[in-house]
């Protein structure tokens, strides 16, 4: 069964087509980053007609570089939710059209469920059950995976997500947009230990997090060394800010694992490419007796194969939706895709 994705949540605009869910014939992705560091964060409305730009030619080179006429997809599976409102809209709308116009299913996907899946393509062996750790621009979750569309959150954060931070921490340390891998190649230079950052704790909520606490303290220890004059070891702050990101996101997937009862662990999304995060979850699940998986790189970020991958198993569990399906900017991943 072949499936087109479609993934325009944020500041990609991104057409796949994947094979029986598993399998890439192609990955068109349109970036917006040089557009957008101009302001130093996404900017929604530019977003939104950047995807309208693009999406129609990036389809055109989906199905070209998968050799596939447009007769030859079986269905289209988008994201309708979480995202910035206005970018879900363009690509969602433009996947209803051609689900209208080819007589095809339309199958709705979950963002977060679409990055779980990027796994799926990367490693033919990985099936549910297992315990996933999305860490992403937007949102920070543990998620049981007791199957391919039965989803359960154990936790997450309760303000800024993992990867809003990063971004907020490079603006203040003076690098570029989007700030995880320049803060990654920055805190190699450092052993860190310099700085003391907060690590925060949810009274009665073990598996939650906190990331504004941590924020705040990185951009207020650059402001200080600003105004008193003082030197700033960029490279150990970047380090120590990495590593208490880290402190905060590893012990907790390994306790949520262990509270499930899983013995897999699933990293995904565009945080889980952060070299200080990988090793430090290798050591841990080695140390546990737990499998690893970590996504490549290149599918680490958001991508049209992810949401195809994801919605093979959708399709297969029944759930597709007709032309009112609407876009929604948050929405809870264990609830059922559409409703």
């Amino acid at each position: 069964m072949k499936i087109r994705g479609v993934e325009s949540s944020c500041d990609e605009t991104a057409v796949a087509v994947v094979e029986d869910g598993r399998r890439i014939l192609s990955d068109a992705i349109a970036s917006q980053v040089e557009t957008h560091a101009l302001y130093g964060g996404v900017v929604p409305e530019i977003a939104s007609r950047k995807h309208v730009e693009a999406i129609a030619a990036l389809t055109e080179k989906a199905l070209a570089d998968a050799g596939c006429a447009r007769g030859d997809i079986d269905a289209v599976a988008a994201t309708y939710a979480p995202g910035l409102i206005g970018a879900v809209l363009v690509g969602l709308s433009f996947a209803k059209a051609a689900a209208l116009g080819l007589g095809i299913p339309l199958i709705p996907v979950h963002h977060i469920r679409g990055h779980i899946a990027a796994n799926y393509l990367a490693f033919p062996e990985l099936e549910p059950p297992f315990l996933a750790l999305a860490i992403s621009g937007g949102n920070t979750l543990l998620i049981d995976v007791a199957g391919y569309t039965g989803m359960t959150i154990l936790g997450g954060t309760r303000d800024d997500a993992a990867g809003e931070c990063f971004d907020k921490a490079a603006r203040v340390l003076d690098l570029p947009y989007p700030g995880g891998k320049p803060i990654d190649d920055l805190a190699q230079q450092s052993r860190g230990g310099v700085y003391h950052l907060p690590h925060a704790q949810v009274d009665g909520a073990p598996l939650d997090m906190s990331f504004s606490g941590l924020k705040t303290a990185v951009v207020n220890l650059a402001h200080h060394a600003r105004q008193t004059g003082q030197a700033l070891d960029r490279a150990a702050l970047a380090r120590d800010f990495s590593q208490a990101v880290s402190d905060a996101l590893v012990p907790r997937a390994m306790e949520a694992a262990r509270l499930a009862g899983r013995k897999t662990i699933v990293a995904a999304g565009g945080v889980a490419a952060n070299s200080i995060i990988r090793a430090d979850l290798e050591r841990a699940c080695r140390e546990a007796g737990c499998r690893l998986y970590l996504p490549p790189l290149r599918l680490c970020g958001d991508n049209g194969a992810m949401i195809a991958a994801q919605g093979y198993y959708e399709y297969l569990a029944g759930h597709t939706a007709g032309m009112d399906l609407n876009a929604c900017a948050t929405k809870d991943l264990s609830e059922e895709s559409g409703a």
